[in-house]
């Protein structure tokens, strides 16, 4: 079997992480980066406003997280939202399988691995993304608030790349809920101590919400993203049959 770091594109990007290339090999990766954002922004741009979902792969059908992503995600999809994920299993698939269940739109950005990541039966549509930091900036760029279930290294990667841009006014001020007090309760002790500690403000504890209640998060969603930016639901742009667009 071939490990994963012997298959061509995972080397190549092995080697680019590595320091300093050639100028040509630099300019030859920037170049296959900007060709994965035109196929994002190309897959995505017909979407309409989306919230976007994160959470853990390892997750199964029947674990109660799953069933109440699930049930989040309907309720969300029912304020005309889009949802969108990582298009993967677990935590994704939930979000994805409750968005269709009640009639809503359903997306995600698929990320390519080594040992491979097939999209969830319940997209509408998905695009597979090479590189986690263009994954990453399209779910940001499409989305209007985020929930945050429970999950790994990559669920907390994705917060807090979204509340850093949050707070540091790259994006504007869309509303991020953390499901299950339980699970986050030590990362929330943690933020607690950072504000202690004079690394993050006062005011930045408002940004987000850390909730059990689905009523809860969806008043916060609501109240802070569709009445807060008076924001309309429906898709707002059209896709061009001449441009190969759909």
């Amino acid at each position: 079997m071939t490990a994963p770091e012997d298959k061509p594109e995972i080397k190549s990007e092995i080697k680019f992480l590595e320091g300093p290339q050639s100028r040509w090999k630099d300019f030859a990766f920037s170049i296959k980066v900007l060709f994965e954002f035109i196929k994002g922004f190309r897959a995505l741009h017909f979407v309409g406003p989306c919230v976007t979902v994160f959470g853990s792969a390892r997750f199964k059908d029947g674990h109660p997280y799953y069933e109440l992503t699930e049930t989040v995600s309907g309720r969300i999809a029912q304020l005309g939202f889009t949802i969108m994920t990582g298009g993967g299993p677990g935590i994704m698939e939930a979000a994805n399988k409750g968005a269709k269940q009640v009639g809503g739109r359903s997306v995600g950005c698929n990320i390519v691995l080594p040992m491979e990541q097939k999209p969830n039966p319940y997209l509408d549509k998905w695009v597979n993304i090479r590189y986690f930091f263009v994954r990453k900036t399209l779910l940001i760029k499409y989305s209007y608030a985020f929930v945050v279930m429970p999950g790994g290294f990559g669920t907390l990667d994705e917060y807090f790349e979204a509340i850093t841009l949050i707070q540091t006014k790259k994006i504007s001020e869309f509303p991020i809920v953390i499901f299950c007090k339980e699970f986050h309760q030590e990362l929330v002790k943690h933020i607690a101590v950072m504000k202690a500690a004079g690394t993050i403000s006062d005011s930045d504890m408002s940004l987000f919400l850390v909730t059990d209640s689905v009523e809860e998060a969806i008043s916060f969603i609501k109240k802070n993203s569709i009445d807060k930016f008076n924001l309309h639901t429906e898709k707002p742009f059209r896709p061009f049959a001449w441009l190969f667009e759909k």
